[in-house]
């Protein structure tokens, strides 16, 4: 896997508003930083000049580089609900004076911070207004406050009609990210675990409240109603394995379910015709869903020697009992393999290439598989090639997905899998390359045998963008003596979101800083080598991004504010300069990292 760092200057809402309040002027860079031994994404950030602009009572507009003297920033349209009286003549103002709290640079985030959050609570009372007044006139109420009004510099095209549940919505990133989506136009829900006094005061009140627990999946269901996307900021606030397995691990889980679950309602009222809506390959519930399926047995190699002394191998596919679909079987000859194989019937006008690949609910032993795919002309099988792509499962249930970006062909002069052309299914178990499981003794487990038991089979639909956004931890700034406990939660949580089938993206910031957003570069890597921290703003602002960039889709990342390395161990180096007048850091950043699967 190769990491990279793009580097692209945000003008971000933070060091705008920083501009507008303390007078400093700040410029743009963008860059591109690539490690010596892996390649990483730097994003250098709005700069600030060392002195202050002087007092003025007249307001000039000077072009720096990098802004625009045409827009305005989103706290200067925020600071025109509250505009204070000009001074009189006969009371000329003082001069200001500095002192040490002004120009620390804690002192001036921590200020900016209460500015902004005294600015949303008058402004959200004019979305306190919006629920008293009549549906025709809601819309001409929107178009004066977002379209039109002062608001329509930030407003996303689009984003009315675009409705995001964020969980935690009261932690350090989720108070953040709120206020961001309400700037851009989006409806906004919060999920919170109750709802008083000290929850509202953290929330604009034109953001839906739905109260609920993300450890109860009944709670979720009216939490997910009407959604189009989720980011998931909530996390454990202990460290407490019950809590942590809670929130971080099957929180996640109840709420992609919940999700998908929705989802498939409106396809059916759609007559599944909605977007998100997989397709169904093969559903096992009865002897009946067995047919067509066929086993097969054969070797890599033929060795007469060794052959005298194998044990053999056999495989049965059957509805057990107990109303389960069980492959099952063994194989002691070396070299050896046994396979379970259908050709697809697809609904009439239906092909694979509108998918995105493959998720299989199955059961079992724990051991891996090989998922092979024949595509060729249905007129000429001998035209066929094979593709194949290994997949692990694990001891109980689980869901497992496989992009069909995943698959190689077997014969590497083939060309790359076009899945229009996918017309065989085959799951294959060979003893080699086994592990044993987590929790037995290697001496309990005969790894050349094999269970597997099946529940359904779909393909993915295809999207452009993210449907769920989670963020998640790198581990650093974890007490050492806690840390595996929370990163299991963590990863065991952002597997459940890969398996769901939803379009995702998984964040991983180093340490957060209670600091002003926009202010330093970014790095992107991938690999679990980040130990910096960053800001909770800059963190919210990626998540807000994110939600409609198509290069953000199925990407896992680590993110830290960029530091400065020792003499003679330097970790990346200057290659490239990319100037981006819109702005968009996040799309050079992540178009040079790999998808996760």
């Amino acid at each position: 896997m190769v990491g990279s760092i793009v580097g692209s200057n945000m003008a971000a809402t933070d060091a705008r508003f920083l501009s507008s309040n303390f007078g400093n002027s700040f410029s743009i860079n963008t860059r591109i930083h690539r490690f010596h031994d892996r390649s990483q994404i730097v994003i250098p950030r709005a700069q600030s000049s060392s002195s202050p602009s002087p007092p003025s009572d007249k307001k000039k507009t000077k072009s720096r580089p990098g802004t625009t003297t045409t827009k305005e920033s989103e706290e200067t349209v925020a600071k025109k609900l509250d505009v204070a009286p000009p001074p009189t003549a006969q009371s000329p103002p003082s001069p200001p004076t500095l002192k040490l709290d002004d120009v620390n640079p804690v002192g001036l985030g921590r200020r900016s911070r209460q500015i902004f959050d005294e600015v949303w609570r008058k402004f959200s009372g004019l979305g306190q207004m919006s629920r008293t007044t009549r549906p025709d006139e809601q819309e001409t109420l929107d178009s004066l406050l977002i379209r039109e009004g002062p608001m329509c510099e930030f407003a996303v095209p689009g984003a009315q009609n675009v409705t995001v549940l964020v969980v935690g919505a009261t932690s350090r990133i989720g108070r953040i990210v709120v206020r961001k989506l309400m700037l851009r136009g989006y409806t906004v829900k919060a999920l919170v675990r109750k709802q008083d006094e000290e929850v509202m005061s953290m929330l604009p009140r034109s953001v839906d409240i739905v109260v609920g627990d993300v450890g109860e999946p009944s709670t979720l269901k009216s939490a997910v109603e009407s959604c189009n996307k989720i980011i998931y900021c909530a996390t454990a606030r202990s460290t407490i394995t019950a809590d942590l397995t809670r929130v971080d691990h099957l929180g996640v889980y109840n709420l992609t379910k919940a999700f998908q679950d929705y989802n498939n309602r409106l396809a059916q009222l759609r007559a599944g015709k909605s977007s998100k809506s997989k397709l169904l390959i093969a559903k096992f519930k009865s002897a009946d869903s067995l047919e067509g399926w066929e086993i097969r047995q054969g070797t890599y190699f033929q060795d007469t020697t060794a052959s005298k002394y194998d044990g053999g191998m056999d495989a049965k596919f059957e509805f057990t009992e107990t109303e389960r679909a069980e492959f099952s079987g063994y194989v002691f000859t070396r070299g050896g393999y046994v396979e379970l194989s259908k050709k697809l019937s697809l609904p009439l006008g239906t092909t694979l290439d509108r998918y995105e690949g493959l998720v299989l609910s199955v059961g079992g032993n724990g051991r891996s598989y090989v998922v092979i795919l024949e595509a060729g002309p249905s007129s000429d099988m001998s035209q066929s090639k094979q593709y194949f792509a290994r997949i692990s499962t694990k001891a109980g249930f689980c869901r497992v997905r496989v992009p069909f970006s995943a698959f190689r062909p077997v014969n590497p002069e083939d060309p790359p899998l076009d899945p229009f052309l996918v017309h065989t299914l085959t799951i294959r178990f060979e003893p080699k390359r086994q592990r044993p499981v987590d929790g037995l003794a290697a001496a309990q487990q005969d790894l050349r045998s094999f269970s597997l038991v099946f529940e359904y089979i779909k393909a993915l639909p295809a999207g452009q963008e993210t449907d769920f956004i989670l963020v998640s931890c790198t581990g650093s700034g974890v007490e050492p003596n806690r840390r595996e406990q929370v990163l299991k939660a963590k990863r065991a949580g952002e597997d459940s979101l890969r398996r769901s089938g939803l379009g995702y993206t998984i964040i991983r910031p180093g340490p957060l800083k209670e600091e002003p957003g926009g202010q330093r570069a970014l790095i992107f890597d991938q690999g679990n080598r980040i130990s910096q921290g960053i800001s909770c703003a800059d963190v919210a602002d990626i998540c807000v991004k994110a939600l409609h960039d198509s290069t953000a889709r199925n990407k896992s990342f680590d993110v830290c504010h960029e530091y400065v390395a020792e003499q003679g161990i330097e970790l990346y180096e200057l290659v490239a300069h990319l100037p981006d007048k819109a702005n968009n850091y996040l799309t050079p950043a992540l178009s040079v990292l790999e998808k996760n699967t």
